[in-house]
């Protein structure tokens, strides 16, 4: 082989299976086993590899290694992800929205009067005469030491928590590790996974986050590289970590060198505690903070705090893209975090969430529908049918979002559907509710065959 960059590696792979020479099915040569032959380091390989399986030429198998994929898959440009299918384009359609897991823009703090803020500040200057300097700035990184839940050798600032994610899993999860995460799980980590090649491990979950046990399991069996999961207000279940399910799944995890990536996406709007791993394996516990959800998306800030050498190749691999987050933005964030008047509007926000959602709770109740009280701006409702209800709310001019992209499993035992409350006004509820009755009992007008 002449070229041994990545892209000559998957191009020679890629020509072997149109030639036939590699058939479905065929096992490929380890990451290692090829670097070795080709005299090029196993990331040069690891990167043909993730574009071999971004195409769907190969496929990772966990330890049992990576294949020829049986099954060809049509190259596409449209997105086939799961956030996607969350978000399709008829939104006006519809007269209420709960699909979206946004907050209420009116909840949120006033992004104009820090600029003021700011505008007025002399500190402003230093900002925009260097492209050196430390990626998060000192005085937040002060502020956000002083409350982290673990100790933290190193902090980053990154534009937003699945910046954060995206760039842990692509520096230590590689093709064909697997990752566990939690089931139901956040659309976008899966949709990760999937474009490096990792395999995901599902582990239930109940109102206190992933089950011990079965996590216990999955780290017997599987051997995994990461965790990644949400430890509070969980999206889509609201659930969060008790103080005994972290010393539960601490003790599942002792003695292993799995990456555990904390995703706290709902900082400031959540109502239960935080409660971290890293309290108890700080060694390799990455914990992001986000605050998209309680000061603005558009912000696209998010804070990473961890051991060094977890953290210190992430940041030196942004230096050479992006470089760092907005300093500015970074003082905007600052600001707000500290002024009386924001940090208020962001407690009449958290009060305002869990009272929209224990409204909804209380009137699906009285319909003879219990759901848990979770945490958070989403609620995961039940359902008998996930297509038939979303036809139901849909003819109703309701827009919900389906739970099968939440599912890590293609075949779950049981029907979902998430509902953002952040989108639920007072004078909906009642209407609403009523909907949202029919729409849980609604059945398919064709018999549907569940495989096992």
């Amino acid at each position: 082989m002449h070229d041994r960059t990545a892209a000559g590696i998957a191009a020679a792979v890629s020509r072997r299976i149109r030639s036939g020479a590699l058939l479905p099915g065929d096992r490929l040569p380890t990451v290692r086993e090829v670097a070795r032959e080709l005299k090029v380091s196993p990331a040069t390989v690891t990167q043909a590899w993730r574009a071999l399986a971004n195409t769907g030429a190969i496929v990772a198998r966990g330890r049992a290694g990576t294949f020829v994929d049986a099954v060809a898959k049509p190259v596409t440009t449209r997105p086939t992800g799961r956030y996607q299918r969350l978000h399709s384009e008829s939104d006006s359609a519809f007269r209420i929205d709960l699909s979206r897991g946004t907050p209420d823009p009116a909840l949120l703090p006033d992004l104009t009067a820090a600029l003021r803020v700011l505008a007025d500040a002399d500190s402003i200057d230093d900002l925009s005469a260097t492209y050196l300097g430390n990626a998060v700035l000192p005085e937040l990184e002060a502020l956000v030491r002083a409350e982290w839940p673990m100790r933290a050798e190193r902090f980053t600032v990154v534009d937003g928590a699945l910046d954060a994610v995206d760039r842990l899993l692509t520096a230590h999860v590689h093709l064909g590790d697997e990752v566990i995460v939690e089931n139901p799980c956040f659309p976008p980590f899966l949709d990760l996974l999937s474009r490096i090649g990792a395999r995901p491990v599902p582990v239930r979950m109940d109102e206190s986050g992933l089950l011990p046990g079965e996590l216990a399991d999955a780290v017997a069996r599987h051997s995994p590289t990461a965790l990644l999961f949400q430890p509070r207000a969980q999206n889509p279940t609201g659930a969060s970590l008790s103080t005994r399910r972290v010393r539960e799944l601490a003790d599942a995890l002792a003695g292993t060198a799995v990456l555990i990536i904390e995703d706290d996406h709902s900082d400031g709007i959540a109502h239960s505690p935080l409660r971290s791993l890293g309290a108890r394996l700080p060694t390799h516990t990455v914990h992001i903070r986000s605050y998209s959800k309680s000061h603005g998306a558009d912000l696209r800030l998010a804070v990473v705090g961890g051991p060094a050498n977890l953290l210190d190749p992430v940041i030196e691999r942004r230096m050479l893209g992006p470089g760092w987050s907005s300093r500015l933005l970074q003082r905007v964030l600052l600001h707000m975090l500290t002024d009386p008047a924001s940090r208020h509007t962001v407690a009449t926000a958290r009060a305002e969430y869990r009272s929209r959602a224990d409204a909804l709770r209380k009137s699906l109740a009285r319909q003879g529908i219990t759901i848990p009280r979770g945490d958070g701006i989403n609620l995961w409702l039940p359902v008998a049918d996930e297509n038939a209800a979303m036809i139901s709310l849909a003819a109703a001019g309701i827009k919900v979002a389906p739970g099968g992209p939440f599912e890590v499993t293609d075949h779950p035992h049981n029907d979902h559907l998430r509902l953002t409350v952040a989108a639920l006004h007072a004078a909906d509820l009642p209407d609403v509710a009523g909907h949202l009755a029919t729409a849980v009992a609604a059945t398919p007008t064709y018999r549907r065959i569940r495989r096992t």
